[in-house]
């Protein structure tokens, strides 16, 4: 309220203020802020071979190599091997070069595993992704020295399907033992396998991985890394012997992508390999009940008389011990399947 002179008291007219009536000094050096992202049409593709300690490893154009960090506006987002990403900055692949990568292509697959079901910690429950935009997953197993787990195969085999991954059993040290006891107990499943072992001729699977994007996993010591110098000479991924118990020390430390040579004079995609490194378990404590279940195809139809919301475990009405006693399945398969079940579900209540 004030007055006009002549003694008017005049009735103020009140004012809202908002975020706009606030100026702020700009510090030196600082540049205006904007949500608007470059577009980066310049950007170029490539492909994630490698990863160490926030360095990208990038194979790009005509097979150029590529060092390159994450983009800060790519926020929290993982960048892994087998991801295809757009980069921009210095990309000429010379010493000291330093990319940035801006974009990273939705993932046409994911192959994921927490660590061992029983690590109920914080840690342990998160899910990891293994690789990115892989089409095959290649189980490793040898046929002994050590021999086949089928547990873990199993595991394997759930997270293939859950991830809409193509499975492949790949069987090494044929020399030392044949494979039919490990075939026969997959024998209800339409898996793919290929045998190996010390000078045996590779075309074979160099033809199955012909033009895919191949990732290898497997128990240390199976033979993995001795695969891979032979499919691709030169790479020198390190070998290790196998202890006394059975269990071979890790000798690769990390995921890496590597080409595949051309076959012959044949100009088709001669494929990728992703070697992993080895591992003792493959956690699938984030798994659903239902994905486990389809890494059991044989035993899914076993399951239309299941009672609803069964757990198929033991003591329950469950159908799958009358379909197992009807010789539609391998009651090993069963009782593996239980033992995920079961290893999921205390993991999943401790948790």
């Amino acid at each position: 309220m004030e007055c006009d002179g002549g003694c008017r008291l005049l009735t103020a007219k009140r004012r809202e203020y908002d975020e706009d009536d606030v100026r702020v000094r700009a510090t030196r050096g600082s540049r205006p802020r904007t949500r608007t992202r470059p577009k980066h049409d310049d950007a170029i593709e490539g492909f994630v071979v490698a990863v160490d300690r926030g360095r990208y490893t990038v194979d790009g154009p005509d097979g150029t190599t590529l060092t390159a960090m994450r983009a800060r506006e790519l926020g929290r987002k993982s960048v892994v091997v087998g991801d295809r990403v757009a980069l921009v900055g210095d990309v000429s692949g010379g010493a000291g070069a330093l990319a940035r990568i801006v974009r990273i292509a939705d993932r046409e697959s994911v192959l994921r595993r927490t660590a061992d079901d029983d690590d109920t910690t914080t840690e342990g429950r998160i899910e990891r992704v293994v690789v990115a935009n892989a089409d095959q997953l290649v189980i490793v197993s040898s046929l002994s020295d050590p021999p086949p787990r089928t547990g873990f195969i199993d595991r394997c085999l759930v997270a293939a399907y859950d991830a809409d991954i193509e499975p492949i059993l790949l069987l090494t040290k044929s020399d030392l033992a044949t494979p039919n006891e490990i075939l026969d107990y997959y024998a209800a499943l339409d898996l793919p396998h290929l045998l190996t072992g010390p000078g045996a001729d590779l075309a074979p699977i160099r033809k199955e991985l012909a033009g895919h994007v191949s990732v290898l996993v497997g128990h240390s010591g199976v033979g993995k890394s001795t695969l891979v110098n032979r499919l691709i000479p030169g790479t020198g991924r390190a070998v290790g012997e196998v202890s006394a118990i059975g269990k071979g020390r890790h000798t690769s430390t990390s995921a890496v992508a590597l080409r595949l040579p051309p076959i012959g004079k044949s100009r088709k995609d001669p494929g990728w390999i992703i070697d992993t490194p080895g591992v003792r378990s493959f956690g699938l404590a984030l798994v659903s009940a239902d994905s486990v279940l389809h890494g059991f195809p044989d035993l899914v139809e076993g399951t239309v008389d299941c009672p609803p919301n069964c757990d198929h475990l033991p003591g329950a009405e469950c159908a799958l011990d009358a379909w197992v006693a009807a010789g539609h399945a391998d009651e090993r398969r069963l009782a593996s399947f239980r033992r995920l079940l079961a290893s999921r579900t205390s993991s999943d209540l401790d948790g």
